[in-house]
């Protein structure tokens, strides 16, 4: 059993009880492409079987977020779960906001929260944070697509449409877009709306799956990547499943490889004329 399941994760759930949850009921080994923080909800897409040696490609997918930041308010976290640092903060007004968007957007380097689980000396930072540890997590560099004001939610708080490159923290663009105005903000929900080609539309809740139907939700391997597809025939099948390079017409680029059955079997790279495996799912 090999493929995604699109899951609708619920305000208030981890990550990896969603998973844990599908291992259950399908009986293999499942993994999460791209951890989502248990105040969030949205697309969380759970890799069963060898599908999650697929991880690296979906890691660097397209997200894209509707986020809630509210105003005036710090907290340690960088979002509303944690414990407040600074308030009275003033409240920016939609103009201000829309002033500093552009500065946001594009390449940029980000600091990540220090409630997180970045890796600091052999420990989570959010490990770190919880013991009282003082310490710096450097800047690294994001892709922030687009970012859009949707609506003033109330008083203090403002919905935006998020899109970004994997890696992004939206907590932390709630930080440097207060920063830029002279205030304080954090999150205060977060939906994931898209990942890569999974989307909310056609996602399922953990609560809908029983180890009757899960398998009507299981999403084939080779339907979600964007790749042309190769039947390699006879010595070439061969050299080419048992890992050696073999000369190839075909322009350089990652091709969905099949077996003379019409199997899915993998992902292999065309570099200078040379085919080669590079991921094996079956």
């Amino acid at each position: 059993m090999t493929g995604f399941i699109n899951v609708n994760k619920a305000v208030g759930a981890s990550s990896a009880r969603e998973v844990a949850i599908i291992k259950r009921l399908t009986h293999v080994p499942c993994g999460h492409m791209g951890t989502l923080d248990p105040m969030a909800d949205g697309v969380l897409p759970v890799a069963v079987g060898n599908a999650a040696r697929l991880f690296d490609y979906f890691l660097k997918k397209e997200k894209t977020y509707v986020a809630t930041f509210r105003f005036g308010e710090h907290f340690d976290t960088l979002d509303t779960t944690g414990t407040v640092l600074n308030s009275g903060g003033r409240i920016p007004s939609v103009e201000e906001i829309e002033g500093v968007i552009p500065s946001l957007v594009g390449e940029v380097m980000q600091i990540p929260p220090r409630y997180s689980a970045k890796n600091v000396n052999g420990k989570r930072g959010y490990q770190l944070a919880r013991e009282g540890v003082d310490f710096q997590l450097p800047p690294k560099k994001v892709t922030i697509n687009c970012i859009k004001l949707l609506r003033q939610v109330d008083e203090k708080s403002f919905s935006f449409e998020i899109i970004c490159g994997g890696g992004t923290y939206i907590r932390s663009i709630a930080r440097d877009m207060a920063e830029m105005l002279s205030t304080y903000a954090a999150m205060s929900a977060l939906t994931r709306t898209k990942s890569g080609i999974f989307t909310i539309e056609n996602a399922v809740s953990i609560s809908s799956l029983t180890e009757n139907n899960v398998y009507e939700y299981l999403i084939p391997c080779d339907s979600v990547l964007p790749f042309e597809s190769f039947y390699p025939k006879g010595v070439t099948a061969k050299k080419l499943f048992n890992g050696l390079g073999v000369e190839s017409g075909l322009n350089d680029g990652t091709y969905k490889i099949y077996t003379e059955d019409e199997n899915f079997y993998g992902l292999a790279v065309v570099t200078g004329g040379t085919m080669k495996m590079r991921t094996k799912l079956c």
